[in-house]
């Protein structure tokens, strides 16, 4: 059938509007994709700065981190959603295991972690510094015995088995010496001589912390928060590229701060949708309600609130809960303290120390209808092993557990009744508690019981008793004198008079700490069982073995005349 000419010409127009609309569809979606990609990997989007500001050009480390970040992120085009929970209506108690120091193997986790269930927490608060497997460009930061992948996989696995949440915690600001110690870093740091703090005003600065962060998160995408630590960032302000920020600023080392802190939680907020961010609050204390409330940071941020004195003021505790309320923030945090803040070579954990921390922050909790305008979400209970990556070890986490014990069960139960001690008492297998001496009465019957208790006999014996054998016995003072030692020159029917106990003594302790070795190496790695012995035993132990070592030898020459 012929078409007539006007509707040959009508069909051809319809032919090429459809045409041209459809190309016009196509640019339009290749446009989106594009400008998607772009606001995820440019580093112009708002974690960078503003479009538009100059930039520095880039230095060949700059550089390097960048790329490192870009492969880490891999092709994924949108915001990672976080696998999370509604916990707004929990109370969270949260358990720090701090592993910078003596981190335990997995297999002592896997016994422990059911006894922090029943006692009562619901949460882990996880400070891996060195022992998070970094790969890649961060792999200079782990230590030789750090977590492998299928070690943070096993430890997550085992949490969720016990009913615990995992919340990591990644410092970035300050407390950052596993970083900054390694030259490659050196660079970075915000007073050059020392290795606590991050220069903010650096690029390379949030590009590391971009690449740490994402590794981190990247395990643990089932975590409802993330903590960043970001407290006592010591000597910011000092210097040279913060002095110059400063004179240009009118001297606000507050407004500093957050606007670093600002960029580190914007980036995680928009990385992992969902995820909320935990600070602690000291660096917070001493900047103004109109800073905080500018920076935007309570929008996506809950300050943790931390004091670990026994009797602190509840009081001022209030007037900074009122003034992050003000602030803008819709939720508080505390931290209390079960063990590791008596001091930084303290090996033994004093109980009612603690216990009365926790019936101060009780009291805190409780009281806290009177501030409506802001949520008590939850307490971790910190438990130190380092007061920083260059400190000695504090109490070996075995040897707190008791003190976890009465600290979680208090919270629970509002309070250290005989009923709470009771509890505690059948769950870790004691009999009684002393707490003004801070001792359990009976064996114990918890994961690492027997290295709690051969611990308060080393710290309770092991020195006063080589002291006594070695310093209360006359014959020793009257033939077997530094001197005598220096020439190598004694009688043996002298010697012999006391020799027999020293002996003793020195072969009891080595036989015991021969078991206790063994002890810790259930537990912990090589280097953290190494450690130990050198700073709690050898000190004692080194001078009862030089003691016995020149025994031996003198009573071997037999009477020789002295070496000169």
């Amino acid at each position: 059938m012929a078409f007539p000419r006007n509707q040959k010409l009508n069909l051809l127009r319809l032919t090429v509007l459809l045409i041209v609309a459809l190309a016009g569809i196509k640019f339009i979606f290749r446009d989106s994709v594009s400008l998607d990609l772009h606001k995820h990997i440019s580093k112009d989007n708002d974690f960078w700065g503003k479009a538009g500001e100059e930039k520095e050009e880039a230095k060949p480390h700059s550089q390097a981190l960048e790329l490192s970040a870009v492969k880490i992120m891999g092709p994924k085009e949108e915001t990672k959603k976080q696998l999370s929970k509604d916990f707004s209506t929990t109370e969270m108690r949260l358990v720090h295991l701090d592993l910078k120091g003596a981190a335990p193997k997995v297999s002592y986790l896997e016994q422990v972690f059911p006894l922090l269930s029943n006692l009562g927490a619901n949460g882990i608060l996880v400070e891996y510094e060195d022992m998070f497997p970094f790969k890649g460009e961060l792999e200079t930061l782990k230590s030789p015995y750090a977590y492998s992948e299928d070690d943070i996989e096993r430890i997550q696995q085992l949490a969720v088995l016990n009913k615990l949440e995992v919340v990591p915690l990644v410092q970035t600001f300050g407390h950052v010496e596993f970083i900054l110690k390694h030259d490659k870093y050196r660079y970075l740091r915000e007073v050059e001589r020392f290795p606590n703090s991050l220069n903010p005003h650096v690029p390379d600065t949030l590009s590391l912390l971009k690449s740490v962060l994402l590794q981190v998160m990247d395990k643990h995408r089932h975590s409802s928060w993330i903590h960043i630590g970001a407290d006592e960032v010591f000597h910011l302000g000092e210097g040279i590229d913060s002095k110059n920020w400063i004179s240009r600023n009118n001297g606000d080392v507050g407004k500093m701060y957050l606007n670093h802190i600002k960029e580190v939680v914007n980036f995680l907020v928009s990385q992992y949708k969902g995820l909320q961010v935990l600070m602690w609050d000291d660096m917070l204390r001493k900047i103004s309600v109109g800073a905080i409330q500018e920076s935007g940071i309570p929008k996506h941020a809950s300050p943790v609130l931390w004091f670990y004195a026994p009797d602190f003021d509840t009081e001022q505790i209030g007037k900074f809960i009122s003034k992050y309320a003000d602030s803008g923030f819709k939720s508080v945090w505390f931290a209390s303290a079960f063990k590791g803040t008596t001091g930084p070579a303290q090996a033994w954990t004093p109980l009612n120390y603690h216990l009365k921390n926790h019936l101060s922050w009780l009291k805190v909790i409780q009281a806290m209808s009177k501030f409506p305008l802001i949520k008590f979400q939850g307490i971790a209970l910190t438990g130190w092993q380092r007061y920083d990556h260059y400190s000695v070890l504090c109490e070996l986490l075995p040897v707190g557990i008791p003190s976890l014990a009465m600290c979680l069960q208090t919270l629970v139960n509002g309070g250290f009744t005989e009923a709470t001690k009771k509890k505690i008492l059948d769950m870790l297998g004691f009999h009684n508690i002393q707490l003004e001496k801070s001792t359990c009465d009976g064996n114990g019957a918890f994961p690492g019981s027997e290295v709690y208790r051969m611990v308060e006999q080393i710290n309770s014996q092991l020195k006063e008793s080589i002291a006594k054998v070695l310093e209360e016995e006359s014959a020793i003072k009257g033939w077997f004198s530094p001197y005598h030692r220096k020439h190598q020159f004694g009688n043996p029917r002298n010697l012999e008079n006391f020799g027999s106990k020293v002996l003793k003594v020195h072969e009891d302790w080595e036989n015991f700490l021969q078991n206790f070795r063994s002890q810790l190496e259930s537990i912990y790695f090589p280097d953290t069982v190494e450690e130990w012995m050198e700073e709690n035993v050898s000190p004692d132990m080194d001078r009862l073995r030089e003691f016995v070592r020149d025994y031996r030898e003198i009573i071997r020459l037999n009477a020789k005349p002295k070496t000169l």
